[in-house]
């Protein structure tokens, strides 16, 4: 069965059914028109293009090309979560991104290798496709992993230096907020996969059935994906807060504030 081509007249109309919180904002003085608008362009013009590039990508499927295209697009990940963290960016993000790249891959090799056997690593139509996904999904989750870990112990600071004081080792002094911090990160995902397939139908496997795929086999890849997403998250975070822990810490255990944006080396 093949997907039926939406033509670009009733992609207009679907664009007219903004008219509806515009129409909201416009009553209630939202203030959020000209947001509504802007974000809506952004987004046409941003999938068009990337349509156009990864049309190009996989006719090239040139492994080079490919490993080169998700390597920028986990630096931009990394400097988007480096950031919305409030950490300094030239410190920090190369060991973000370092954790990001080792979670990506190894889920990536991982499926390779046991999961779906019939495609080569470095093909445009997984490698990007699915490294993107996964990519994607996870960057909300290490931003709240990351974001609640720091927040937690600059806000409990001197609790966490009593501890320490009291001869309670770095580890033992820091294991409240790592849980805190995975915990916090984890649950948003693990509400969603209890919840998948009752409560909503996930988009990678609308998307798979509108495209003539068979039902049962789009369940197969939204099981495999959101697990996928639900290690990459916690892998990353882990991975992250490793590499970070000798630069956030000196010697003593003290919390270094030079890591955060804005502070002074």
């Amino acid at each position: 069965m093949e997907t039926y081509d939406i033509p670009w007249l009733g992609l207009a109309f679907a664009c007219g059914l903004l008219l509806i919180p515009i129409s909201v904002s416009q009553c209630w003085k939202l203030d959020i028109i000209r947001e509504t608008v802007i974000a809506t362009a952004r987004m046409c013009v941003q999938l068009v293009l990337i349509a156009l590039f990864l049309e190009y990508l996989f006719n090239l499927n040139s492994p080079l090309i490919n490993i080169c295209w998700i390597s920028v697009m986990v630096l931009f990940a990394g400097s988007s979560i480096t950031q919305t963290c409030k950490l300094n960016l030239i410190r920090v993000f190369p060991r973000v991104a370092l954790s990001l790249l080792v979670s990506l891959f190894f889920i990536l090799f991982y499926m390779r290798l046991l999961v779906i056997r019939g495609y080569g690593l470095f093909e445009a139509k997984y490698l990007i496709v699915l490294g993107g996904m996964l990519l994607g999904n996870s960057l909300r989750g290490t931003i709240v992993g990351l974001s609640s870990f720091y927040d937690s112990i600059r806000k409990e600071e001197k609790i966490y230096l009593y501890k320490l004081s009291l001869g309670a080792r770095q580890f033992e002094a820091l294991r409240p907020y790592l849980q805190h911090s995975m915990t916090t990160a984890l649950k948003p995902t693990l509400a969603t996969m209890a919840t998948m397939g009752i409560v909503f139908l996930p988009g990678m496997m609308t998307g798979q059935v509108l495209g003539g795929s068979s039902p049962l086999l789009a369940i197969k890849y939204q099981i495999m994906i959101m697990i996928a997403i639900y290690l990459v998250i916690t892998i990353s975070i882990m991975f992250c807060i490793f590499l970070l822990r000798r630069l956030s810490f000196n010697d003593y255990g003290v919390l270094n504030h030079s890591i955060f944006k804005g502070s002074p080396r």
